[in-house]
């Protein structure tokens, strides 16, 4: 070690005053200029930062009544919160519509086909309504209770429209092909102690006594909607690709009506 010095030396003197920057010189970087530096990291952030809103939005949106229901439309239908203290309000309805694809379509390798035929080859005729991955049809999932009827609607086909009515047999529990790597639903965002998706199930009742094709259900709602009809504020025409819509008691009673009717 070096011996310590006698006595300590004088203070050096204090620094000269920084001259101010001229007024060309580029502010101190605050939120803005951080804002403005994010703006230039990797695409793949800003997708995931963008699809984290879409999805927080998409949320948001889903607790809300869809955009354009007149109140007599929707007055059948009751709102209570959840049990369990969630984030949003459930919403009763009084009956369904479910879409399902009659037809092959390969979805990550696995074919997705689910008929009416399906359905009935099934034991006690019954399957779980699975793979739902839309936030505002997961609600309405969760909104079924037990003994209320649904239509079946064939979709993405030559000829959609409802084929059989069905009946919620178990209400919403969670979505097992949330959690299977093998499922083309796997969402590994997903956690088993708070699952994201549920499923119910649904039993056969009856196939209805005609096929009801869209185009005849597209021709009543534009007619309801010019004469304030039961049908004009149907979902399937203002939430086209949505697979789980909600009905009121008078669209359930008007479409299944026109099963008594002569197709046009």
């Amino acid at each position: 070690r070096a011996p310590l010095p006698s006595a300590l030396p004088p203070p050096p003197p204090p620094p000269a005053p920084r001259p101010a920057p001229p007024a060309s010189s580029s502010p101190r970087a605050g939120p803005a200029a951080a804002a403005r530096a994010d703006k230039k990291e990797p695409d793949a952030k800003i997708a995931k930062t963008e699809k984290e809103t879409s999805d927080k939005e998409e949320e948001e949106k889903s607790a809300k009544p869809p955009a354009g229901s007149s109140k007599s439309g929707w007055k059948n239908w009751k709102k209570k919160e959840s049990e369990s203290g969630g984030e949003e309000s459930k919403i009763t309805y009084c009956h369904w519509l479910l879409k399902s694809e009659p037809e092959s379509r390969l979805e990550k390798g696995v074919d997705v086909k689910f008929s009416v035929d399906d359905l009935k080859a099934q034991p006690n005729q019954t399957t779980c309504w699975d793979g739902v991955r839309n936030y505002q049809a997961r609600n309405f999932l969760r909104s079924m209770k037990l003994g209320q009827q649904a239509f079946f609607y064939h979709s993405n086909c030559k000829e959609p429209g409802i084929v059989a009515l069905v009946k919620i047999v178990k209400e919403a529990y969670p979505d097992h092909t949330q959690f299977d790597q093998k499922d083309p639903h796997y969402d590994s965002t997903s956690r088993k102690e708070n699952p994201k998706w549920s499923m119910v199930d649904v039993q056969f009742v009856r196939m209805t006594k005609r096929f009801i094709p869209l185009a005849e259900i597209k021709a009543h709602h534009l007619a309801h909607k010019a004469d304030g009809g039961p049908l004009k504020d149907m979902m399937l025409f203002s939430r086209q690709r949505l697979s789980i819509q909600p009905l009121t008691q008078e669209e359930f009673d008007f479409v299944l009506s026109l099963e008594e009717e002569k197709p046009h």
